[in-house]
């Protein structure tokens, strides 16, 4: 219950329009009701008032079936179309609300996901929010108004009438809902559960494919997607039986209500406490009734669903962010060196430390090259200095400043990064470059992609920046989308620059040009370089070797060990 107070709590800015949309449901329901009954009563009255030979007035009768048959087409379309646009904007609404939630988190807390059980739980659970509204509040409140009206109205007939048919709609509202609810709660929790780790297994197969291939684990994977699959079936065909077992118990409801209303209706006709057209009127009533209550079992066999999908989500909402924010502003900040005392970090669960006392200093414009083998604690001081993690001793100083003081995103704002994993949204080379700056304008871009020398490769293409890069920027080379992150980094012009191994996996020529482009890019800047290759060393300052997370050199070009230089830097052996 605590699941659906949260979710209710999130609906508040779109209250209105479920109001909306359930009104005008009702308005559908009780006109198709009306149209019915009314339909029933008039064909039954004219037939007597022809064998009788009376005259009688069609006229009222035949105005209110007209009415209610358009109220119900136009009702219908108005439903739908309310119901729909507060859908999408609910649905809207709870992905940036996510999103909000699943950013500070990254990426010290959401290492322990697959991105594929994310894109499950940001795209599947959220459009699985959507049935608690469309499908149970909206017909259960539907249900409750329009059950309420038709008693009182049966009741002004004869109690008994109102009594019978509120024992059935009882057991079709209210008994196969609470079934349904109890079987379809533990297949619904599992089906959030399969789905995202099927999600997640489909697209580590498709993201390592070429791995998979090379070391013969392809087919392995192929059988355990096969395997999740025929769960997910197995599940899903559970659900699928005990919904038709649901909709078969509301028509037997329906049949049963329809000969017990018969049973006690038909003495009152011959008793003259009601009329014959009226029998026509209540029997198709009584029919048309059970379309408030037939939605009902179905929604609530969906809500152990729903309420997992819920769960998963509140499950990364709640989860704290590895670094809190300080409470206080964040300081200004005037010079930009950077200074590391006694740096000391342990990831949680590691038998050993990634980082132990690293000591080094960078004057403002500085050059920095970080060697080490792989494990050596290289990319944690990068994801230190960027307050992903917080260290477990000793100060990050950035312009006598302790990084500590900072919020994350102001901290961040002063730092630019390029890594060998470069990643392009789905979307134009304008959008990726604008997320660097929103406000640039297109004299900006182009002098920040002449500077990363991939203006000219851009302006050949015949949508120039207007070109779509692909899942990924799959349509790109590894080169070409290099160099749109170094016109990023540009268009962020942020005083500190982190790269990352920016030239990995590149060919010695797309390398050198690659480097004469970052070149450019440090220019004025205080700069870290990651590196297991020469280019670029020529350009910097200092060099910082680590090894298994401690400092073995600091200085010039001369302190790299000579091991190091023949088996890490070759060309400089």
């Amino acid at each position: 219950m605590n699941a659906l107070r949260r979710l209710w709590s999130l609906y508040a800015p779109y209250r209105g329009w479920m109001l909306l949309g359930t009104c005008v449901a009702l308005l559908t329901l009780l006109a198709n009701i009306a149209l019915m009954s009314a339909a029933g009563w008039f064909l039954t009255a004219m037939a007597a008032a022809g064998t009788a030979g009376v005259a009688m007035n069609y006229f009222t009768p035949a105005a209110l079936i007209r009415a209610s048959a358009i109220i119900r087409t136009v009702g219908r379309y108005g439903e739908r179309l309310i119901n729909h646009e507060a859908t999408f904007r609910l649905i809207a609404r709870l992905r940036v609300w996510f999103y909000e939630h699943l950013e500070p988190l990254a990426p010290a807390r959401l290492q322990q996901y697959h991105s594929g059980d994310l894109l499950s739980r940001i795209r599947a659970d959220i459009d699985a929010l959507d049935g608690l509204y469309v499908r149970v509040l909206v017909p259960v409140a539907v249900a409750s108004l329009a059950i309420l009206f038709l008693s009182a109205l049966l009741a002004s007939l004869h109690p008994l009438l109102a009594l019978s048919a509120l024992i059935f709609w009882g057991l079709a509202g209210l008994g196969l809902p609470v079934w349904a609810e109890r079987r379809g709660r533990i297949p619904g929790k599992r089906l959030a559960e399969d789905e995202g780790a099927l999600r997640a297994v489909v697209i580590d197969g498709i993201q390592g494919l070429a791995e998979l291939t090379i070391y013969g684990a392809a087919e392995p994977q192929a059988r355990r997607i096969d395997a999740l699959s025929r769960q997910l079936i197995t599940e899903q065909r559970q659900i699928a039986s005990d919904q038709g077992l649901t909709q078969a118990g509301v028509g037997l409801c329906a049949g049963l209500s329809l000969w017990v209303m018969l049973w006690i209706a038909i003495p009152l006709v011959e008793g003259g406490r009601i009329e014959p057209p009226v029998l026509a009127m209540l029997a198709l009533l009584i029919i048309a009734s059970f379309e408030s209550v037939a939605p009902l079992p179905t929604a609530f066999q969906m809500l152990g669903r729903t309420l997992a999908a819920a769960r998963r989500l509140f499950a990364i909402v709640d989860t704290q962010p590895a670094v809190p924010d300080p409470s206080a502003p964040s300081p200004s900040l005037q010079r930009f060196g950077i200074r590391c005392q006694g740096l000391s970090f342990t990831y949680p669960g590691a038998a050993e430390p990634a980082l132990v006392g690293v000591d080094f200093q960078i004057p403002e414009g500085g050059r920095l090259a970080i060697l080490g083998s792989t494990g050596s604690g290289k990319t944690t001081l990068f994801h230190l200095l960027l307050r992903f993690w917080e260290a477990d001793c000793g100060t990050i100083e950035i312009g006598g400043q302790d990084i500590r003081r900072f919020r994350g995103d102001d901290l961040r704002r002063f730092i630019a990064v390029v890594s060998q994993h470069t990643h392009l949204f789905s979307t134009t080379i304008r959008e990726n470059l604008l997320i660097a700056n929103p406000q640039a304008s297109q004299d900006q871009i182009e002098s920040a992609c002449r500077t990363a020398q991939v203006h000219d490769f851009i302006a050949a293409l015949p949508e120039g920046y207007d070109t779509w890069v692909g899942e990924t920027g799959v349509r790109l080379s590894g080169g070409q989308a290099r160099r749109i992150a170094i016109a990023r980094a540009l268009l962020k012009d942020a005083p500190i620059l982190l790269l990352d191994e920016p030239t990995e996996g590149l060919d010695p020529a797309t390398e050198r040009d690659l480097m004469q482009a970052l070149n450019s890019l440090m220019r004025g800047r205080t700069v870290l370089l990651i590196a297991h290759r020469p280019a670029g060393l020529q350009w910097v300052d200092q060099v910082l070797v680590l090894e298994r997370g401690r400092v073995v050199a600091c200085g010039d070009r001369s302190v790299i060990p000579a091991a190091m230089q023949t088996v890490l830097l070759p060309d400089l052996a």
